[in-house]
Formats: C-alpha cells, structure tokens, sequence
C-alpha cells in the first residue's frame, strides 16, 4: 500500500463530511454462520483514493486501493473473504462479539458512505414445550389453559372454543424473553394451539393435537365419574340387601332348630311312695307287680331293641326310677 494511500486512510477516519448517505439496512446471523457485505461496484469512481470497510465507525476491515491489491487489516486476516464481486467481502464465522454497524467508506476529494449494514449475531433459540393446564367444558363452549415454556421463560394463555373457532383471552401477543427472542401462542384454524420461540435467525414450536379432542376427551371422563359413583353405590347397596336375606335366613333356621330341640321328650324324676297305712288287696296281686315302676311324663316312649340301641337313638328320654316301699 502507497504512503499517499495511508495518508487518505488517516484523513477519512477524521474527515465526517457526509454525501450522498445511504440507509443503514439490518442484518441478522445465526452464530458461526458468515455474512455477505455487498457494495454496488457502479458506486466507485474510478478516480478514488482509497476505499474502506470500516466496523462501528473506528476499525478498518479492509482497503482497496486503484493501483494495489485489497489489504486485510487488523485482526481479520483468516476471517474476510474477497468476493468475486470487487469491493464487496465476506465476513465468516461471526461471532456475538461481530455484532454492530459495517461501512463502506469512499474517498475521493471527499467521504462518501456507499453502505451501512447493521449486522447483529444471534444464537439459535432454545426448545419449546405446549402443556395443557386445565381443560373445562360449559354448556356451548370449551376452555383451555395452557402453558408455553422456554429454557429462560414462559407464558400462560387461556382459550375459549365453541364447535367453529377459538378465541385467546386478551387476544393474541408475544413477550421479549430474557434472551431477546419471542414467545408467543396462536390457534391455528385446523383447531390446534402452537407455542412459538424465535428470533430472526431461528424458531421452534410445539402444539397441542387436535382441541376438539381434548374437549371430548374431558367431557367423556366428566360423565364417567358419576356412572363410576352410581355403579360402586348400586354395588354397596346390593351387598346390603344380599347381607340382610342372610342374616335373615340364617336367624330363621336357627328359630326352627331350636323348636325341634324344645320338642324333644324330657322326662321328669317322679319319686312315689305309698302310704303307710295302705294295704294290698292280697299278696298275689301285690307279688305279681314288679317292684320296679316307671312313670313317664310326657308321651310314651318308642319300644326299643336293645339297651345300647336305645341309648343312641333317645339320648334326650330321661326316666325316673320309682321304687315300691314293701311294708
């Protein structure tokens, strides 16, 4: 690069005097992505002195020079690519760090800006999550609470749905977060709700299934609770009724065998003696009874086979034993 050209890289870093001002146009870059700086060859006399890309006003990028080769300046050698298109570049590989207002500087008998690019780096945003709070049906309508959730933030939104559309309380809008990215929800028109995250370089979403379904699915288990009720309650009561024939039941067999129990013969233990001062009739009539008599209270006894028969088939007959008192 020639004395005079540094000397009219000096002068422009001094010398303001602005003509022919183009707007400043944004640019926005995903981190580690590069950015194509155009400049309209047409613009450049062929006449000029130097021309210049400058960063925020105070770094020199790269020279250009009629008579010399491009001069990467500074710290951006390895980072700046020629373009094909002359005095237009490439930076590569920016940075949060790169983020500011890129000049293109021309000088001739004066400064001339020929573009500005306000160039800002940004990182991919972060993954979205949609949950669905709560979800209440209404005679005609159906709301919905849902949550929309980022790395570093998150929204609530409320929806009221009838069978054609949904309508967000408060409307539609989005909020800054902590990143400087935008978190919004919206109803689409095929019935789901979408919760958006993005910036100008990237987005993420996620979204409810269909809302339709979701009422149903509510109104279905809200009439499934009290059939649930009615049919445990209809059981306790049927068990109760099934119980109390039981008890029934049980306390009537009980009645009948205890009356056959009080049926049985009992015998009562008579104890006669004859007075003293009766006499028999005559000795033959009293020699033919025995001296043993039985008196049985109560219906006769069954005639028995045996001793040890009678024993086990009347273990309830009692006798009593009445003895003659011989004078």
């Amino acid at each position: 690069m020639s004395v005079t050209a540094v000397v009219w890289v000096f002068m422009s870093c001094c010398l303001y005097q602005l003509q022919g001002s183009s707007a400043v146009t944004p640019v926005f870059v995903q981190t580690g992505q590069d950015v194509f700086l155009d400049v309209n060859e047409a613009d450049v006399p062929e006449g000029f002195v130097v021309f210049l890309w400058r960063f925020n006003g105070r770094n020199n990028l790269v020279s250009f020079s009629p008579n010399s080769e491009p001069n990467i300046l500074g710290d951006y050698t390895g980072r700046i690519e020629l373009s094909d298109k002359k005095y237009s570049v490439t930076l590569k590989n920016l940075q949060n760090t790169d983020s500011g207002v890129y000049t293109a500087r021309l000088t001739t008998t004066v400064d001339k800006t020929l573009a500005e690019y306000k160039v800002t780096v940004q990182d991919p945003v972060s993954p979205v999550g949609l949950t669905v709070d709560s979800v209440s049906n209404s005679s005609d309508s159906c709301n919905l609470t849902v949550t929309c959730s980022s790395v570093d933030s998150h929204i609530s939104r409320n929806f009221t749905c009838d069978d054609t559309t949904c309508s967000q309380e408060g409307g539609e809008r989005s909020e800054v977060t902590k990143s400087g990215a935008s978190l919004q929800v919206y109803y689409l028109s095929n019935a789901s709700i979408i919760c958006n995250h993005s910036n100008q370089v990237s987005w993420t979403q996620d979204m409810t299934k269909n809302i339709r379904e979701l009422c149903t699915q509510q109104q279905s288990s809200s009439s499934t609770v009290p059939r649930i009720i009615g049919g445990v309650s209809g059981g306790l009561i049927l068990l109760c009724c099934v119980c109390a024939v039981g008890v029934v039941v049980h306390r009537r067999k009980r009645g009948k065998y205890e009356g056959e129990n009080n049926e049985n013969t009992m015998y009562a233990e008579v104890e006669t003696h004859q007075p003293r001062d009766q006499r028999p009739l005559n000795k033959s009539s009293c020699s033919s009874q025995p001296d043993t008599i039985y008196s049985l209270a109560g219906s006769p006894p069954a005639p028995t086979q045996s001793t040890e028969t009678s024993d086990r088939t009347q273990p309830e007959s009692l006798y009593a034993q009445v003895e003659k008192v011989n004078r």
